[in-house]
This record gives C-alpha cells, sequence and structure tokens, in this order.
C-alpha cells in the first residue's frame, strides 16, 4: 500500500484536481491517502473528505511541519510520498514511484520529473523559470517539485520533520545523491507565481526557510549562487537576455528573505 502524506492550508480550490489525478487510475486498497487539513478557513477538509478513500484530519493551528508529523503517524504504509495540495501528478507516478523505491537494490527517495506550468504568465516569471529549470542542482535533488517519496527504510532516517519551513530541504539532507534518483516515468506539474511580485515573495519565503534550516540543521545541501551564469547561461548564450530578469528576481527575493518572519506559512496563493 503507497500511503500519500498531505498537509494543506486553505487548498479548497486546488485539492480536488491533486487528488482526482491521484484515484484516476488506482485501484482499491491501492493507496492510503491522509490530508492534514490545518488552520483552514474554507472548505479544504470537505472537499478532501468528498474523495473516495481519502481520510481527513483537522487541527486548528496552521503549520505544516506539525500537519506532516501528524500525517505521518496516521499513514499506514509504505513506501510513502509527501505531496503538496497544488501539484498534480501525471497518471501512474505514484505507482512508478513506489516501484522505483521497492525495487531491489533501489534508491531510498525517489522524485518526479518536474515540469513548471508557465502558460499565461508574466514574461518575467517565465524567463526566470527558462533559467530555473535548466540548473543542475534539479537533476539529483528532491526539493522544488512538490512530491518526494521514501521507503521505510529511508524513513528510519529521521525522527520527525523539524519545525522549519523548508521540509522538503530538510529530507533532501536525509540522503546522499547515490540514495536519490529521479523517476523519469514520473512527472509533478507544478504550478509557476502568476505575477512577478509574487514569485519574489515566494521565492523569498524559500531562501528564509533555507537559511534557517541550514543554521539549525549540519548536512544541509549549500547553495551554489553563481550556478545559473557557468552551468546554464554560458553554455547557452540564447538565453543571455532571460538572465537578466533572473538576476533581478534573484536579489530582490534576497533582500526580501532578510525580513521573512520565520513562521509564516508563506505560500504562492495567485494560482490558487
Amino acid at each position: 500500500m503507497i500511503s500519500v502524506v498531505m498537509a494543506a492550508h486553505n487548498e479548497a480550490r486546488v485539492i480536488g484536481g491533486c487528488l482526482d489525478a491521484l484515484l484516476a487510475d488506482a485501484v482499491p486498497g491501492e493507496l492510503d491517502i491522509v490530508v492534514v487539513a490545518n488552520g483552514c478557513t474554507d472548505d479544504t477538509a470537505r472537499v478532501a473528505a468528498a474523495r473516495p478513500g481519502v481520510r481527513v484530519i483537522e487541527v486548528t493551528q496552521a503549520g505544516k511541519s506539525n500537519a506532516l508529523n501528524l500525517g505521518d503517524s496516521a499513514a499506514r504504509g509504505f513506501p510513502r510520498v509527501y505531496l503538496d495540495a497544488d501539484v498534480v501528478l501525471s497518471p501512474g507516478a505514484l505507482r512508478e514511484m513506489a516501484a522505483a523505491l521497492t525495487a531491489g537494490g533501489g534508491p531510498l527517495a525517489v522524485m518526479p520529473r518536474r515540469h513548471m506550468v508557465t502558460q499565461g504568465r508574466s514574461l518575467a516569471v517565465r524567463a526566470y523559470y527558462a533559467v530555473n529549470t535548466r540548473l543542475p542542482i534539479f537533476a539529483s535533488a528532491l526539493f522544488g517539485r512538490g512530491a518526494m517519496g521514501v521507503s521505510a527504510a529511508g524513513r528510519r532516517r529521521f525522527d520527525r520533520f523539524p519545525e522549519q519551513i523548508a521540509d522538503d530541504l530538510f529530507l533532501d539532507s536525509q540522503f546522499s545523491p547515490d540514495e536519490k534518483r529521479e523517476v523519469s516515468g514520473a512527472t509533478s506539474h507544478v504550478q509557476a507565481p502568476r505575477r512577478t511580485r509574487d514569485l519574489v515573495r515566494t521565492l523569498a519565503r524559500v531562501r528564509a526557510g533555507n537559511a534557517m534550516l541550514r543554521t539549525s540543521h549540519a548536512g544541509i545541501r549549500a547553495s551554489a549562487p553563481s550556478s545559473w551564469l557557468r552551468d546554464v547561461v554560458l553554455p547557452r548564450p540564447w538565453l543571455a537576455p532571460a538572465a537578466v530578469p533572473y538576476v533581478v528576481i534573484t536579489v530582490a527575493a534576497a533582500l526580501m528573505a532578510r525580513r521573512h518572519p520565520r513562521d509564516a506559512w508563506g505560500r504562492d496563493d495567485s494560482t490558487r
């Protein structure tokens, strides 16, 4: 049985599509889906509970780490997938990820390929992701995809998700590159922020969370500030025009991250 743990905070507009994609080709007893509706003021819990076989836990306190830990405690099976409520997985993606995790000598953690949905976004947002999606760091990273899977052995690498914003970077840090694998037959469709200001705010939250995690935990993957130039733009000179908004947005997010609230949920609402 594949367990899916989903922390959901005011996701009524998007969680239905996420769950429907999971359930579309699932056979009875294949999936154990736990949605932890935390601090919601909308119909997230009702929308999730309306899907067959989905278990919903409601808590009044908003907080992703606590929600993930509650969902983990309630989950019944392995492999286990942690999934964002606004991400849509391709048909059969969970099955492909589970197969990789249960194969003999397979990885301890897996991630789907990332497809950034940028249609209808501002020119600056599209330019940013023209560079970002080509960064080599994403070839072996669990983060940035909205979906991460671990085997039972992989889950034993840590006790609980820490009270930090960067849960995906934390999970990524538990495994060496040889212990992780991107599953080519699985794709996560991740919605890019619609406007430039939305993107800057989202990146600021990510930067602030990553910085806090690196301060409190050892062994966290370091950033590679010059990779956009060395590994992306210089080998592809035609991307030079996109590099200008990429750099401006990155710098703006870094400045905003310095004053980001430590306990903020900080997600992008423009796609909801």
